[in-house]
C-alpha cells in the first residue's frame, strides 16, 4: 500500500493543487482530506460542488487502484446533502463490488463534525496493466 500512496502523492497533481491529502489507503479503500481555503468557495460562500467532487473523485481513484491494476472511472454521480462552509472535509471511499473488469465504490464526504456533506458513487473499468510500471 505504501507504493500506491507514494504514486498518488507524486502523480496526482490536480489533487495536490487543490490541497487534498491522502491520509490512508488499504485494499479497496482510501481516506483523504481537504482543508477548505478561500479558493474552494462558490459565489454563495459555500464550498463549490466541483471542489467536493474533486475530493471524492480522488478517494475513489486511490481506492479503485489500490489493488495495483490501473482502474479508470467510467461512471460517477454525486448527491450534495448539506452545504459545507469551512473547516476540513474528509472523503472515505469503500469498495462495494469487484470483478476482473468492473468495480463499484461509494464515497462518504463528511465535515469536521462528521456530518455527511455529500454521497458519491462510482464505477471503474479495471485494466490488465499495472498502475505502477516495473522498473
Amino acid at each position: 500500500m505504501e507504493e500506491i500512496k507514494r504514486f498518488f502523492a507524486a502523480e496526482d497533481l490536480f489533487a495536490r493543487h487543490n490541497g487534498i491529502e491522502l491520509l490512508e489507503v488499504g485494499p479497496g479503500m482510501a481516506k483523504v482530506s481537504m482543508k477548505i481555503r478561500p479558493y474552494h468557495f462558490n459565489g454563495a460562500r459555500t464550498v463549490h460542488g466541483g471542489a467536493i467532487f474533486t475530493l471524492a473523485d480522488f478517494a475513489f481513484a486511490v481506492a479503485s487502484n489500490s489493488h495495483g491494476n490501473l482502474a479508470m472511472g467510467i461512471n460517477t454521480s454525486v448527491s450534495f446533502v448539506k452545504a459545507a462552509t469551512g473547516g476540513t472535509l474528509y472523503a472515505v471511499a469503500r469498495e462495494r463490488s469487484r470483478n476482473p473488469k468492473l468495480a463499484t465504490y461509494t464515497v462518504d464526504i463528511t465535515d469536521d463534525n462528521d456530518e455527511v456533506v455529500a454521497i458519491f458513487q462510482g464505477m471503474v473499468y479495471r485494466k490488465k496493466e499495472s498502475l505502477i510500471p516495473a522498473k
